[in-house]
């Protein structure tokens, strides 16, 4: 089963990367470095980069951050990076980006959130000042809707109406009507000033799932711009993981969405890249992009009275993310690859069966033997104290064999 077909909408350009129905759902990430310290957001943002984001945004917040922005531009495009740089400004971004014009040029996004550019009359000047600098420095824009810093004013306005009627909502329901209202309202400002539809951006981000997803659906069907996904605030670890893959999951399988980003957490030890691998792999897993060959692997049982199959499958996970970068270029195709690290005689042969390559360990009294299957037949069995390196060796010898001198494009990265 397939995600639904996807919303048609615009294609946007973000430096180098198009965003839009036409091109694969991209991956985005954030920074949480003080922008203004040069070396850690390079390293971020490198980090980011190498585990598979293609947009990075960075907080501007003030002049220290905003001075930093186009040493941070250079020297990434110096050492070979070209993802694109978003700058993320809250608050005070008309006056930063008047006052630094060499910023405003070096980033290739801006990021606006309607609910707080201003009070009252200052609010429409401000959003103004924003949509001016990006037409006059061409810049895109994502117009970036909040449920926690919603437009005060719309929401009590919907909400005085919500009062008055004889079948009154919820006020979660009041709260996902403003924040589309909000999304369209600022869409035809941005347009009625002169910023084309094609350099426009959409979201409407809140921290719990089923308004999230209500909010999406309601927005998707009333515009054709892309729209950026993410469920805001969305926690940490486990909750945070799975959280997001179920919000995002829903939508993207309606066929709504163009970038996403899974918001977590951070926690001690754990790098900034995890919230990219996350998205990679939810992406993979939906059938929606291929990134890197996909390992489906045992869970173990009580048939599995040993650890081997465990390890045997981290021990090709690692190799394929070391592989990776190489493979891609030199194998176009071998992203699509599955393979199976099975743990017993129940589902191994017939995983491994089903996967392109893979291996089925043998569980509590089953003979010590690994059989190894290609292409759906077996091809050899695997004894000893060196199944590992063997089956690895048999995985970089069939990769080889299989994707030498094919042509096209990389899966992943065009043809999603």
């Amino acid at each position: 089963m397939q995600a639904e077909t996807r919303r048609e909408t615009t294609s946007v350009m973000v430096g180098s990367v198009p965003i839009g129905s036409a091109h694969p759902v991209r991956v985005q990430s954030m920074t949480n470095t003080v922008t203004a310290k040069v070396e850690d957001t390079l390293d971020q943002i490198k980090l980011l980069a190498d585990a598979g984001s293609e947009l990075v945004r960075i907080t501007i917040n003030d002049t220290n951050a905003a001075a930093a922005v186009p040493e941070i531009v250079k020297r990434l495009r110096n050492e070979g990076y070209t993802v694109p740089i978003i700058g993320d400004f809250h608050y005070n971004g008309h006056i930063l980006l008047e006052k630094h014009p060499d910023m405003a040029t070096a980033i290739d996004k801006y990021r606006i959130n309607p609910g707080n550019v201003g009070k009252g009359d200052k609010k429409d000047d401000n959003y103004s000042q924003i949509i001016n600098a990006a037409i006059k420095y061409d810049k895109p824009v994502r117009i970036g809707v909040n449920a926690g810093s919603i437009d005060q004013d719309l929401l009590d306005e919907h909400m005085d109406t919500n009062a008055k009627s004889s079948t009154p909502k919820s006020f979660q329901e009041v709260l996902v009507d403003t924040m589309v209202d909000s999304a369209l309202i600022s869409l035809k400002a941005a347009k009625d000033l002169g910023l084309s539809e094609d350099k426009i951006i959409l979201s409407v981000k809140v921290s719990e799932l089923q308004e999230m997803v209500q909010a999406y659906r309601q927005l998707a069907p009333l515009c054709n711009v892309p729209l950026h996904l993410g469920l805001t605030e969305a926690g940490s670890s486990v909750k945070g993981l799975v959280s997001s893959a179920a919000a995002l999951g829903i939508v993207l399988q309606d066929g709504i969405g163009d970038t996403i980003r899974i918001s977590l957490t951070p926690e001690p030890n754990v790098p900034r890249s995890r919230e990219v691998d996350a998205c990679i792999d939810l992406l993979q897993s939906m059938g929606l992009r291929s990134f890197r060959p996909s390992i489906t692997s045992c869970p173990g049982c009580g048939r599995t009275d040993s650890d081997y199959f465990i390890h045997l499958a981290e021990d090709v996970d690692k190799h394929i993310k070391a592989k990776i970068k190489a493979w891609a270029v030199k194998y176009p195709g071998v992203e699509s690859l599955k393979v199976a690290v099975m743990g017993c005689v129940v589902n191994g042969p017939g995983e491994s069966k089903y996967a392109d390559i893979g291996i089925s360990l043998p569980g509590i009294r089953e003979t010590p033997t690994a059989p190894v299957y290609i292409d759906g037949a077996l091809s050899q069995t695997l004894k000893g104290e060196n199944i590992t390196q063997e089956f690895i060796g048999i995985l970089d010898d069939y990769i080889q064999r299989r994707f030498a001198g094919v042509s096209g494009q990389k899966i992943g990265v065009e043809q999603g």
